[in-house]
C-alpha cells in the first residue's frame, strides 16, 4: 500500500486530502470536507483534467490570450498547443470567439478571453 497527498483546489479550503492506493486501486480517501474534494482527488489520478491558457497570435502580429471551453485530457495538452501554436487569430478577433474547434479532437473548443487589434 502507497499513500498520496493532494491539497485540493476546488474550494478556498484547500483540504489536505490522503489517498492509499493498493497497486492503481483507491483504497481510502480521507481528509476532504465535502465530495468535491473526493471527485477532485479521484480524477485526478484516474483520468486528470486541465483548462489550458496561452495566447496565440493575431494577424495584427500581437499576442491574444485564449482559453479551452472546458477541460481536456492532461495527456492531450501537447498536442493542443502544437495546434494552437500553429494558428493565428484574425484580425478584430472578439473575446468569445471562437479560434479553434475541437481542438486535437477533444471536442473542446478554443475561444478568445479578451478583444484582438
Amino acid at each position: 500500500m502507497t499513500e498520496r497527498k493532494y491539497t485540493c483546489i476546488i474550494c478556498p479550503q484547500g483540504c489536505e486530502i490522503t489517498v492509499t492506493l493498493d497497486g492503481e486501486e483507491i483504497v481510502n480517501i480521507e481528509g476532504n470536507t465535502c465530495q468535491r474534494g473526493k471527485t477532485y482527488v479521484t480524477e485526478e489520478l484516474t483520468a486528470p483534467m486541465r483548462t489550458l491558457t496561452t495566447t496565440v497570435m493575431s494577424a495584427s502580429g500581437r499576442p491574444v490570450p485564449v482559453r479551452t471551453s472546458a477541460t481536456v485530457p492532461k495527456e492531450k495538452l501537447f498536442d493542443c498547443m502544437k495546434e494552437i501554436n500553429a494558428v493565428t487569430a484574425p484580425k478584430g478577433v472578439r473575446r468569445g470567439d471562437i479560434i479553434i474547434d475541437n481542438v486535437a479532437g477533444t471536442g473542446v473548443s478554443v475561444v478568445a478571453t479578451a478583444d484582438g487589434e
